[in-house]
């Protein structure tokens, strides 16, 4: 099999074990049956903004041309930082992306990657902001109406928990023992000021995810086509957004967003 086309995150969907699917052009690509196998990933040099599709020489957040960066919505502050969206005051870089990003509920989670983390995403973003993380439990902590309300959430509770997770440990699959996510969630909506408490969601159901790994590292090494144009090896897993090869070496699909790369498999 030999495909070409420029890079975008991987879809997924929650089954059993996570299905990874890579779309190149007009072709999916089930991924998860590339496990065990070798194969070759060129990146020719061309590099195309996953917004207007125009040639940049540099990709800006995960797949921005810098004049698409400095104005898309998809690529605003408060994407990273909901509590600046101002969406619900008539601000926004597009104000009718925004009324179906940004006014619409959203949730605020719980979730185990590396360690316990504290985390925000629309609605119809479950479960797949919490595969993208490499989460291996989540559970919902609270509701609300916008993504900026979900932010003052997020912001408060950032006192008590992280909002980061550790890429590496994640991949290493080093999770933390013995956290009861229903208990931390009861925890998490008695610190928030009781006029945050209104937006707790009563349902105290956890998720679990199990990933496409066959062998997980115990070093990981990150790859880049910035530096290695050519990357190949025998595929051992997948987690998050990473790809994870032969002796630890993984590469991070999303973060080359935009990248123009031709797959081969070997048969």
């Amino acid at each position: 099999m030999e495909l070409s086309g420029n890079l975008v995150k991987m879809y997924t969907t929650l089954e059993d074990q996570v299905k990874y699917s890579l779309k190149l052009n007009n072709n999916l690509i089930d991924i998860n049956k590339l496990i065990d196998k070798k194969i070759r990933l060129d990146f020719n040099g061309q590099i195309n903004c996953i917004e207007c599709g125009k040639k940049t020489k540099k990709s800006f957040n995960q797949g921005f041309c810098y004049q698409c960066f400095k104005t898309s919505p998809k690529a605003d502050e408060s994407v990273i930082r909901p509590e600046l969206s101002k969406a619900h005051l008539g601000i926004s870089r597009d104000i009718e992306w925004a009324k179906e990003h940004d006014l619409i509920p959203h949730y605020v989670y719980l979730s185990i990657s590396s360690h316990l983390k504290i985390g925000v995403t629309r609605h119809h973003q479950i479960p797949t902001r919490w595969i993208d993380q490499g989460a291996s439990s989540a559970i919902i902590v609270a509701e609300t109406p916008n993504r900026h309300i979900a932010g003052v959430i997020e912001v408060w509770l950032k006192k008590f928990y992280s909002d980061k997770t550790s890429w590496q440990a994640m991949l290493k699959n080093k999770l933390p023992i013995d956290i009861d996510l229903v208990k931390e969630k009861e925890k998490a909506i008695k610190l928030l000021p009781i006029e945050l408490q209104r937006y707790a969601k009563a349902d105290c159901q956890t998720e679990q995810i199990n990933y496409p790994v066959e062998e997980y590292p115990t070093k990981v090494s990150p790859l880049s086509f910035d530096k290695t144009p050519i990357i190949e090896g025998v595929l051992k897993g997948i987690k998050g957004q990473y790809l994870i090869f032969e002796e630890g070496k993984v590469l991070n699909i999303r973060k080359h967003n935009g990248y123009y790369i031709n797959l081969s498999v070997e048969s």
